[in-house]
């Protein structure tokens, strides 16, 4: 099955690529979620259309990307958790946990834009990478506190 991607999908793709996958990953996830419409002859102006506006946004987010990059660089966020006496969390911190965190000290994160390499699962000082855009990285810092 042909597609064109609305959307970046990660392992496929980015907005405006045709695309062939299987018809059953295209019918009932892609096209059913927004992340891609039927490829047809008259498509084409869409595919324009949807890369002169990802250029045009490419242009405007490197700046934008630049600013929030030093943002997050330049401070440390704080993530309350239950945790036992000894320091050991009830879980592990989440993607969300940390995207909540970041967005209360005052930076918007994505979740999905968030790498953490090892589960979180004690209190104390740690660093994970935040993908800012697709070759923009951010190294934020943050404290794992006891709620």
């Amino acid at each position: 099955m042909k597609l064109i991607l609305t959307q970046e999908v990660s392992g496929l793709g980015s907005a405006g690529d045709v695309v062939e996958v299987k018809d059953g990953y295209g019918r009932n996830y892609l096209v059913p979620r927004g992340f891609a419409i039927r490829w047809t002859r008259g498509g084409e102006k869409t595919i324009e259309s949807i890369q002169r506006s990802r250029e045009a946004k490419a242009v405007r987010d490197a700046d934008h990307a630049a600013e929030v990059k030093a943002k997050l660089e330049g401070a440390t966020f704080n993530v309350k958790v239950r945790a036992g006496s000894e320091g050991r969390l009830f879980g592990a911190v989440t993607a969300a946990d940390i995207a909540e965190a970041i967005t209360a000290g005052g930076a918007e994160v994505d979740k999905r834009s968030i790498v953490v390499g090892n589960p979180i699962k004690s209190v104390g000082a740690y660093s994970v990478k935040v993908k800012v855009l697709d070759d923009v990285e951010a190294t934020v810092n943050l404290n794992v506190v006891p709620a």
